[in-house]
Parts: C-alpha cells; structure tokens; sequence
C-alpha cells in the first residue's frame, strides 16, 4: 500500500525564512533598506486578527520593518483609500497588504486596486495578474497561496511540468485561477475545475497534481485521486473534532487526508502544510519589493 509522503510546509517556511532574514539585513547593511510591511485591517473580525498577528510577528522575525494599521468596522470607504494612499506615498513602506473579508459596506475591488501595484505583495493589482497571466513574473508579484503551491510541487517533481496533467479545484482569482497560471507557465496541462463541474471525481482521477481550493472540508476523497499523485490542499475550514471522546474546534482541509494518504505520492497537511508558506511568500515578496526600490532587481 502507498503511503503518501507528508510535504512539511513548516519547516520549508522556517527553511526560507533562514534566507529571507539574511537577504534582509545585507540589504540593510549594504543599502540602507529595511523591508518595509504594512498590514490593514478594517474591523475586529477574530480569524483576521490571528492572520494579521501572524504576519507581523513573521516579518518582525525577520528582521522587517512592520506596520499594523487598524481601522474601526464602520470605517467609510474614503478612510481606506486615503490610508493606502499615505502608504503608497510612505518610502519605508515597500509591502502594503489589505486584510479581506473587508466589512460589507467597502468595495474590496476598488481598494485593492487603490494599492500601487509595485506595493501589490500580495499579488492582487490587475497589473499583477495580467504579467502573471502573460507569463511574465519577473517584475511582478505573484499572489502568495499560488506561489506557495508551486514551491512545494517544484520541491517534489521538479520546476518542468511537462507532460503532467494538473487539475485545480476551485476558480478563484486568489488561488484557482492564478494557480492555473503558474502551472502552465511550468508546461503542465491544466484543467480548472469548479462546482458545475460535471463528473468531478472523475475528471480528478486523471490528475498528475491536484490542487484542491474550494473551502469544503473533506471534499476531495481517495477514489478520487490517481495513484502517486501530488496532492496540494490548500483548504482550510474549521469543524468539530472529537479527541479522547471530547468535542472540539479543530482545522481540516478540503481533502480527506487520512484517506488519500493510502493513494496519493505526497500530501500536504491541514494545518502544517500550505498556510506557513503563504505567510513566508508574503514575506519573500516584500523583500523583492525593497530589492526593486534599491535596482536590485527587474
């Protein structure tokens, strides 16, 4: 029987961590530049406080410069822009990054286009997506969970995708659909998969590479998956657990891990696996932002 190898997405952050902090302080020393983040958040909803905490406690670790700007929940929609616009304008600042879900009343497309795409770490600017779409990544930000995912893969199979069939599950402009991108632009052959998808089980069964972002918890299960496929689960959905006979709020993933571990090459983990590297390619992006500001890069 297979057993799946567990791709340790903690310790490949700790691991570029390493990097990243170094790369910071010889940019500092060197130039003058310390990476600059500022993280808003609009409102007190409890997920989206832990995300930013989180985050800022990662780029203080690593030597940036961290910035926490929080806005009350009734916040008008002339506040956030005029706070994005002091931060596009602040030359310390070289990563600004909108905490989402924004309270209902703010247009989340208008203020994170307010963002200069050159500030955009987190790769949402239509300018961002558009050199991504085009294949040009070298002068842009690539959004963090995508290029998280294609990390972990490249680890794995290696950086040339050809002649493997990916599916993605889920078409979001966050995961899915830039996912997508970076999987054909490693010459793999993708399929984009969603909820009117007919015979998903089915056309996930020929799949090289999954990777499954649609938010529903143990949706993806063993029969689904071809025998040595990469499974990247990028979901993370709380549920209850029961351990030792208690019930308890716990994480789990849009694959049913235990399941797919018996047919699957490598898996991911929920937690451990796609959410530390996120964060750590947020930071990776910040510190391409400040190496752009010096000519360093692009």
């Amino acid at each position: 029987m297979t057993v799946a190898r567990r791709i340790d997405g903690k310790a490949k952050a700790a691991e570029l961590a390493v990097s990243i902090t170094s790369d910071a302080s010889t940019l500092l020393v060197e130039h003058g530049i310390r990476p600059g983040l500022a993280v808003v958040i609009v409102g007190e909803d409890p997920a989206s406080q832990v995300y930013v905490r989180n985050k800022k406690r990662t780029a203080e670790s690593c030597g940036f410069h961290s910035v926490q700007r929080t806005l009350a929940d009734d916040a008008s929609q002339t506040d956030v822009l005029q706070l994005i616009e002091d931060l596009n304008g602040d030359a310390a600042i070289h990563g600004i990054l909108v905490q989402l879900p924004l309270p209902e009343h703010l247009d989340e497309q208008a203020i994170t286009q307010a963002i200069e795409p050159s500030k955009d770490v987190d790769g949402f600017h239509f300018v961002n997506i558009g050199k991504l779409t085009a294949g040009r990544t070298s002068d842009a930000f690539v959004p963090c969970t995508p290029a998280a995912c294609m990390l972990m893969i490249e680890d794995e199979i290696g950086s040339d995708l050809s002649g493997k069939n990916a599916v993605v599950i889920g078409r979001s402009n966050i995961v899915g659909k830039p996912m997508a991108s970076l999987l054909i632009k490693a010459n793999a052959t993708v399929t984009i998969t969603h909820s009117r998808t007919k015979d998903l089980p089915q056309v996930v069964a020929g799949a090289d590479i999954v990777v499954a972002a649609v938010g529903r918890p143990n949706m993806v299960k063993a029969d689904w998956i071809k025998e040595g496929a990469i499974v990247i689960d990028v979901g993370i959905n709380r549920v209850e657990k029961t351990v030792d006979g208690e019930t308890k709020m716990g994480l789990t993933g849009d694959v049913d891990y235990d399941a797919v571990c018996a047919v699957a090459g490598a898996i991911t983990p929920v937690p451990g696996g796609v959410g530390p590297m996120t964060i750590i390619m947020l930071m990776a992006n910040t510190l391409r932002s400040a190496r752009f500001s010096a000519g360093l890069e692009g």
